[in-house]
């Protein structure tokens, strides 16, 4: 990643790159389903010849090394970043070291340019989503406090003019998802 003199991450694949992304959320409480939606309508946006990529929240610590491991030892020695790479794939692990968490701005700019960039978490974060709304969680909607929900997939019908969807209806979620960031080809 490159840096200017202000420290903040250039777009990697450069400012045009950036605005040709379509960027799509799904929020909800957690318990929701969103990964499981999400994890279903990847593979209908590849069908599509989509190139796809995804951002998601963490509200907790989490890790991705193992302790043991190379990398891990790396970390814990003090290294602030540790690239793991093969020929299958790459992961950059970054140390924060007590940094303010980084925008969502920030992590975009991080991303390789793609067709379709999902984003799964922000739940408040004024971008269009998908709100993925399970009753029996007990949690209230988010919409119709979230003005930037263009749609609601549930397992009961919910009180809304937003276009609904069944928490299965994976077809039409991804259908929607196509036709409303205008990339049906």
């Amino acid at each position: 990643m490159q840096f200017n003199k202000q420290r903040r991450p250039r777009f990697r694949g450069g400012l045009s790159a950036l605005l040709a992304m379509k960027i799509f959320g799904f929020a909800g409480w957690s318990g929701s389903g969103k990964t499981t939606v999400i994890e279903q309508v990847i593979p209908r946006f590849v069908r599509a010849g989509l190139k796809v990529s995804l951002i998601k929240h963490a509200h907790h610590r989490f890790d991705v090394d193992h302790p043991g491991k190379d990398s891990f030892r790396h970390r814990a020695a003090g290294c602030s970043e540790v690239l793991v790479t093969s020929k299958q794939r790459w992961a950059l692990m970054h140390e924060t070291s007590g940094e303010p968490e980084a925008t969502l701005e920030q992590q975009i700019a991080r991303m390789s340019p793609c067709d379709l960039l999902l984003i799964e978490g922000y739940k408040r974060y004024p971008l269009p989503k998908l709100e993925i709304y399970r009753a029996a969680n007990g949690k209230p909607l988010l919409y119709p406090e979230d003005e930037h929900i263009v749609a609601v997939a549930t397992d009961t019908p919910v009180q809304s003019r937003l276009p609904q969807f069944g928490l299965e209806d994976y077809d039409a979620i991804a259908a929607f998802v196509l036709d409303t960031m205008e990339l049906n080809r």
